[in-house]
């Protein structure tokens, strides 16, 4: 009998921070197990678990008194990703396991009943706290193998059960041992939600979405119902260039803290939350907390369809994310910040009715129920949309017509290339959409005609600074599709364009 202490992992945030679990055994007149350090209800839980699967994997433990200890004590435990070490430590608290091995390796997971592994939440960062705290390798479910073999520098054991983990500690060379496993940069792409050759007319909404896709531009889409606003926004993630190695692993570390993942995150994501939505479920939160859609979006898409409809205060919390690229959620211990570089894409109606300009069905609705609907979506948050444009109701002959569209492979090529313009002239993956103030003046450089228009527009139309340095961006994305060095008067002309609701 001994004391025994083996390492794993807590997360908060995205990050994963140290956890030591010690294991103290004795013998005893009558079983007794507790656990300390903080730990929630999963964690109690653990006891039930790893003693079943204990016995369930032919291992007896007899009567003693156990405690175990998550250290630090201050830091909240959660989760059930404790069962393997805890069961691990029991096992050589009880000279089962022999050698000191496990010294050399981080150890999470959740054990069944029986003792095989289920898998786990978190094992991208798991991984990435062993390469840091400079560990062998990291023991882990096989089920979570594959995302961690993408780290390179590090061991990855898989393990089906827990025998296979004690065979493993007992005698490592006679396990076959997994490490970095490259991801493929060049893959056969996966077919969009929505191709653009589908999409019958609309050719201005396509063009803006092309824009849009090439500078990681935000966008608004009002129109009369079944004009195709929600087709458009489910075709711009076709469009959008593939994630490259460092995006990929950006993109699976969010989704394996929550569990969505036992691989690697290869598509862009693209989330499309319902209107009844809550502000903590759209930028996260919680105790410990988690990431909401804002998050889950970040590197792809987030499209809010029927924008009126999502509750005012739900909408406004959208304002940090859109403009800073991250959200920041702070509680009593510390603030977690969590990343939310996303594309906005949302649609609405002109109307409650939804037919106000619709050049058949006349709008019921009154000159204050207009305002008042519009009124949900406030000025601050409209000046953080760079676009916003109608799609119109489709004409017969438009719904008719043979003439094959564009596929979004071939608007795709355009908007990669745009893109390798601005990553050669802004930095490595920084889009037009991301430029700071100071990058804009050196960027986006106005010649006297340009800047005769950019007056008489701010003065027709009542432009803000935020949405002056907007109009920018986009008609310097508008001239890099265009191949162009400098923004002319034709792609500014353009980009006022886009302001449909500015000149309402």
């Amino acid at each position: 009998m001994t004391l025994s202490r083996i390492q794993s992992a807590a997360f908060w945030g995205l990050e994963a921070s140290l956890i030591d679990v010690e294991v103290d055994v004795k013998k005893g007149e009558k079983f007794y197990f507790i656990i300390v350090g903080l730990p929630d209800t999963a964690v109690k839980e653990s006891k039930d678990r790893v003693l079943t699967a204990v016995r369930n994997s032919g291992y007896s433990l007899g009567l003693v008194e156990c405690t175990i200890n998550l250290a630090p004590g201050d830091i909240k435990k959660e989760g059930p990703l404790y069962d393997l070490p805890i069961a691990l430590a029991l096992l050589h608290s009880q000279g089962i396991v022999t050698t000191n091995t496990y010294k050399e390796y981080l150890c999470v997971g959740e054990l069944g009943l029986s003792g095989q592994m289920r898998p786990m939440r978190g094992a991208l960062s798991a991984t990435l706290l062993a390469k840091k705290l400079g560990k062998k390798g990291i023991i882990i479910p096989i089920q979570n193998e594959k995302e961690a073999l993408c780290i390179p520098g590090i061991e990855v054991i898989g393990v089906e059960c827990l025998r296979d983990a004690a065979a493993f500690l007992q005698n490592p060379t006679s396990f076959t041992k997994k490490s970095f496993v490259a991801p493929t940069e060049k893959e056969t792409p996966s077919l969009p939600l929505v191709d653009f050759s589908e999409i019958k007319g609309q050719l201005l909404a396509k063009r803006v979405l092309e824009i849009a896709a090439a500078g990681g531009h935000n966008l608004l889409l009002f129109g009369p119902p079944g004009s195709g606003k929600t087709l458009l926004s489910k075709a711009l993630i076709g469009i959008l260039p593939p994630l490259s190695l460092e995006e990929v692993l950006e993109v699976t570390r969010i989704y394996s803290l929550l569990g969505q993942c036992c691989g690697l995150v290869k598509e862009r994501p693209f989330r499309a939350p319902h209107h009844t939505i809550s502000s903590v479920g759209l930028v996260g939160g919680g105790g410990i907390p988690k990431p909401g859609e804002v998050t889950l979006a970040h590197l792809g898409v987030l499209f809010l369809d029927e924008l009126p409809e999502f509750s005012r205060s739900t909408l406004e919390v959208l304002r940090q994310p859109l403009e800073n690229k991250n959200v920041t959620i702070s509680r009593a211990r510390q603030a977690v910040t969590f990343p939310t570089n996303f594309m906005f894409i949302a649609a609405m109606n002109p109307c409650p009715c939804g037919f106000l300009g619709h050049p058949q069905k006349p709008c019921q609705d009154t000159p204050i129920q207009v305002q008042r609907y519009r009124s949900k979506i406030s000025g601050p948050l409209l000046d953080r949309i760079d676009m916003h444009i109608e799609v119109p109701a489709m004409t017969y002959k438009e719904m008719e017509k043979d003439a094959s569209a564009e596929p979004s492979s071939s608007v795709q090529e355009r908007v990669v290339a745009a893109r390798e313009t601005q990553y050669r002239r802004n930095g490595p993956l920084k889009t037009n959409a991301l430029i700071s103030a100071k990058e804009i003046a050196k960027y986006c450089f106005l010649n006297e005609e340009c800047k005769k228009l950019m007056q008489n527009a701010m003065e027709a139309m009542h432009i803000s600074a935020r949405v002056y340095s907007r109009i920018l961006k986009v008609a310097r994305t508008i001239a890099d599709l265009d191949s162009k060095p400098l923004i002319e008067s034709d792609h500014l002309m353009e980009a006022l364009s886009f302001r449909a609701l500015n000149d309402e």
